[in-house]
């Protein structure tokens, strides 16, 4: 007989290759030699890689509840060091004419600390702002003073917004005011003149160009924003009537955000730069390119142009952009123009994981003691009763026909047996047995199928059994709304126990009363999936079996909404000092009352009608005065409280 070899020990590389951590974590993400995911931070002015877990213990031990937002600097930090020093590299290599002089978008991410690092650290590549809304010029004004660094202008002016680019402009700010509609220059040339100030204009153009991925619909002639030829063929004339087209000296254009192949991103930089060429033509000062967004990141870790991924990186996106412009200037004979990018995803994606803890878990396993079948059962459970004596015949042995031939008769008998007990035919304690019986084959045949190696796409009801759900301490729609609104991927995975080989397959349910409130489509394993791989939390045997949700940093912390009432989560900046692990910026969730007064109720008020009920249980004689009191306290502790679970 031949001897089967014991199957290897499950490793940390194992862990790795499932849920892909070394092709979407951009090297800043990894896993220890103890299986925990580390973050590669910088301590002076080497590299150390830090245990997240290690992280969320001491925030524990200092009282900080999950869920918890995890903010790195350093990310933040390397990312526009990337892009920056790729331009800076491209341009070198084709010995390009212009400068690179990027802007961050202020829209992907609002946050103060995000606005406050960027614009510090970015100085010493004359890094920018883009606003697209007077609150955002106003956040843009107070922190982007570097009279080299560009603040782009974009969106619906009004006149206050076109004021306060006007003076900034007049302070010696490079404030550049973007047409994104023909209605905006008469109001811009309006204000310009009474202020005595000539504008820096640019122009957002409606490129033909299309190009994949959820944000298409950003470029091409279906775009909601941007001039289309003939639009800006006026602006040119009008501003040439007015003596004033040597204010206009940028061209700018949006081609969508998450833009995964590369050959899409040349020929819409090919297409913006002969217009630009064009305008420079027409006598436009210009100087100025601007790309807008789009360079991608991988939130799924293919290699490949899907929309959670992309064909490229950094490097060839710069080599790649320098090269496309260069051909079309020089063929036009026209100089190189300096070249703006508004990357935010890129930038800030990796800047912040969200760490959760799983609450519950619901699986189903087989009853206990369903007892012995009545010799009055329905024939349809005595039937089910007759399938489950299968694994006893042959030694448990099955052919490949036979799963199917049993799996099909399972499913049949149990949708015909509900069906007689909706029309009273069998009672409900006789559907209750019969559904377990069902239950225990499903279970038998799920084992079958994964030891055969079976397609099972034709058993679709196997995937109740072999899925659990992971009940977890957060909600999809604060925390990540592109995940319900636009089936955004992200990457998700247990943050310790990775030298484990995951037994169980689980969907994440948050704890919100929504039956959208999940996560059921995951990465992993190189393909898309239903469910992901994880361990049994051996809930109750002491500490969290924690998950993190990695690449949430764009978008998501401003998106969120209040579904529940459940509001924004703890959060904490973190770096590392002398191989110390530092705690910043440490900011405490939205509270029960907090999230109240959002929707306009006063805490206040709402204690003292709760005291007024409590106070007239007292009089009917219901509770006790020192009952009342201890019912107000845990009404006020709860007002007082987080929103989410609290161990």
């Amino acid at each position: 007989m031949e001897r089967r070899s014991k199957s290897p020990a499950w490793s940390i590389e194992d862990s790795a290759k499932i849920y892909g951590i070394r092709e979407w974590g951009h090297t800043f993400f990894d896993i220890s030699a103890k299986g925990e995911v580390v973050v590669r931070l910088k301590d002076g002015k080497k590299t150390k890689p830090v245990s997240l877990p290690q992280i969320v213990r001491g925030l524990r031990d200092r009282g900080t509840q999950l869920p918890l937002l995890i903010r790195f600097g350093d990310l933040l930090r390397w990312r526009i060091d990337e892009l920056n020093e790729g331009f800076v590299n491209a341009i070198a290599e084709a010995k390009y004419q212009g400068v690179y002089r990027g802007v961050y978008p202020i829209k992907v991410n609002q946050q103060q600390e995000v606005i406050e690092e960027i614009t510090r650290y970015g100085r010493k590549y004359h890094y920018g702002l883009e606003a697209g809304s007077k609150p955002e010029l106003i956040a843009a004004l107070a922190y982007m003073h570097d009279p080299q660094a560009y603040i782009v202008c974009n969106g619906y002016k009004d006149e206050e917004f076109i004021d306060l680019a006007l003076n900034a402009q007049k302070m010696g700010l490079q404030v550049i005011l973007v047409l994104e509609m023909p209605s905006e220059l008469e109001l811009i040339l309006e204000r310009s003149r009474r202020m005595g100030v000539r504008p820096t204009l640019g122009v957002r153009f409606r490129l033909s160009t299309e190009s994949a991925g959820h944000w298409s619909g950003s470029g091409g002639d279906a775009s909601v924003f941007g001039l289309n030829i003939s639009q800006l063929m006026r602006v040119v004339d009008e501003l040439r009537e007015h003596g004033m087209l040597d204010c206009l000296r940028m061209l700018h254009y949006h081609q969508g955000s998450q833009i995964p192949n590369i050959r899409a991103i040349r020929q819409a930089v090919t297409e913006a730069t002969r217009v630009y060429c064009g305008l420079v033509h027409e006598g436009a000062r210009m100087g100025l390119l601007d790309l807008g967004g789009g360079l991608a990141i991988s939130y799924d870790g293919f290699k490949g142009a899907t929309s959670a991924s992309s064909n490229y990186g950094t490097k060839e996106y710069c080599a790649d952009v320098i090269e496309a412009i260069t051909e079309v200037t020089a063929e036009a004979g026209v100089p190189h123009p300096d070249i703006i990018t508004e990357s935010g995803r890129a930038i800030v994606a990796y800047y912040s994981v969200l760490v959760i803890n799983i609450l519950d878990v619901n699986r189903f396993e087989p009853a206990q003691g369903r007892g012995e079948l009545s010799r009055d059962a329905p024939a349809l459970v005595r039937n089910l009763h007759d399938l489950l004596q299968e694994p006893k015949r042959n030694g448990g042995r099955i052919s490949r026909e036979r799963v199917q031939e049993v799996y099909n008769d399972a499913v049949y008998y149990r949708d015909k047996l509900r069906s007689e007990f909706n029309y009273g035919k069998v009672s409900l304690r006789e559907r209750s047995q019969g559904e377990e019986m069902y239950w225990e084959i499903m279970t038998w045949l799920s084992g079958k199928v994964q030891s055969l190696g079976m397609d099972h796409s034709e058993m679709d009801r196997l995937s109740a059994v072999l899925t659990d759900y992971y009940y977890g301490n957060f909600s999809v729609f604060q925390s990540l709304p592109d995940l319900w609104a636009i089936d955004q991927i992200f990457p998700v995975m247990p943050i310790h126990r990775l030298g484990e080989k995951p037994t169980r397959r689980a969907v994440l349910s948050d704890i919100t009363c929504d039956s959208d409130g999940k996560i059921a489509r995951f990465a992993h394993s190189e393909e898309i999936s239903g469910s992901l791989p994880l361990h049994d939390p051996e809930l109750g045997k002491g500490g969290d079996y924690m998950l993190g949700i990695f690449l949430v940093g764009a978008y998501q912390e401003t998106l969120g909404d209040l579904h529940n009432l459940l509001g924004d989560t703890n959060v904490v900046s973190v770096s590392i000092e002398n191989g110390k692990l530092k705690y910043r910026r440490e900011q405490e969730g939205d509270s029960v009352s907090e999230v109240l007064s959002y929707c306009e109720y006063n805490p206040k008020e709402l204690a003292d009608r709760f005291r007024a009920l409590a106070e007239s249980a007292v009089v009917s004689r219901r509770i006790t005065p020192s009952e009342r009191k201890q019912i107000m306290q845990a009404f006020e502790e709860g007002l007082r409280g987080y929103t989410y679970f609290e161990s």
